[in-house]
């Protein structure tokens, strides 16, 4: 485990310097601040959860918002566990700018026993991984308008 966390160090210092060396990094306040607008209609998604329609970004758009407003990101899974049939990740959200490295950890929680789309470990990530990036700002407004 603490080789493949040095590894994940090694590997997010190496694609820090390269951001830094082929682009200008930018304040996290800018960086949260571009985040933080809303996401285009385009890529929001709806599901039925506790009886409610609710809206979402999938994974695979947030990761393009990251892309594109924080270039360098990275992120890696911290810790997995079983606990009373449900797995749960958690996984941390680094983004280099002008004040260094910050980052950001959140959960996913799935059933292990899942009988619908996906698998647990996949869901679990993805849902860690809009969380992680939701206190970074992207898609926060939308936890808003579920309630």
């Amino acid at each position: 485990m603490a080789d493949n966390i040095n590894q994940s160090n090694q590997a997010e210092n190496a694609e820090i310097e390269t951001t830094a060396a082929g682009g200008e990094l930018r304040s996290i306040r800018d960086i949260v601040k571009d985040l933080s607008k809303p996401v285009a209609k385009r890529h929001l998604r709806s599901r039925k959860q506790g009886g409610k329609e609710i809206q979402y970004i999938a994974w695979h758009d947030a990761i393009k918002y990251l892309d594109h407003y924080a270039p360098g990101w990275c992120y890696e899974i911290r810790s997995m566990n079983s606990v009373s049939g449900k797995l749960i990740l958690t996984v941390r959200l680094s983004i280099p700018c002008l004040e260094g490295v910050i980052y950001r950890e959140a959960t996913g929680q799935e059933d292990e026993t899942l009988d619908s789309y996906g698998d647990s470990s996949s869901n679990s990530e993805s849902m860690a991984l809009r969380r992680a990036s939701a206190k970074f700002g992207l898609g926060l407004s939308l936890y808003d308008q579920n309630k």
